[in-house]
């Protein structure tokens, strides 16, 4: 099922998501609903904080090569474990703030751990678009949007314009 997609500025953004205790039916019924969403957004990567739930798992599908295989991932409480000191910059977006892009530095690769929708504990090194989407991601479950890596001056005006749309989208919905 596909569920809507919060706009930034929402204070729900902006919290610290809560680990999974136990993974339920429930929990993986949610990855589903998110991967679907992602999907038909479109995006590459989505974090339950953007629907409004309040816990730390993420979904992410950086394949886009047409005839590619997909390779859809649901990564409960997953967690950096280590980063390279080599940086790369990448032109960021995000579903809670449409149609607005940026250059962010973050490390080149990064060793992540999450419990699959199996229950099984995963370990992987990823690097490119897959490093900065999971790194975009897991900064959601901290409260961290990308636009925080940019100056105030540029943060404040990207707010104002989502401001502006949330206000434009409230109007044609009346």
């Amino acid at each position: 099922m596909k569920r809507p997609i919060l706009i930034h500025p929402d204070p729900r953004l902006k919290k610290l998501a809560s680990p999974i205790i136990d993974l339920s039916d429930d929990l993986r019924a949610l990855a589903d609903d998110m991967l679907e969403t992602m999907y038909a957004a479109p995006g590459i990567g989505l974090a339950a904080p953007q629907i409004g739930v309040d816990t730390r798992l993420i979904v992410m599908d950086c394949v886009k090569g047409e005839g590619e295989t997909p390779r859809p991932l649901a990564m409960f409480n997953p967690e950096i474990l280590a980063e390279s000191d080599e940086r790369s910059i990448y032109e960021e977006g995000c579903l809670s703030i449409p149609d607005i892009y940026a250059d962010v530095e973050r490390p080149a690769e990064v060793t992540v751990r999450w419990i699959d929708p199996n229950g099984a504990e995963k370990q992987e090194t990823f690097d490119g678009l897959w490093a900065t989407c999971l790194q975009h991601e897991i900064d959601h479950l901290d409260g961290v949007l990308f636009i925080d890596y940019l100056t105030p001056l540029r943060r404040q005006l990207i707010t104002r314009k989502m401001v502006k749309l949330k206000k434009d989208r409230a109007r044609e919905k009346a």
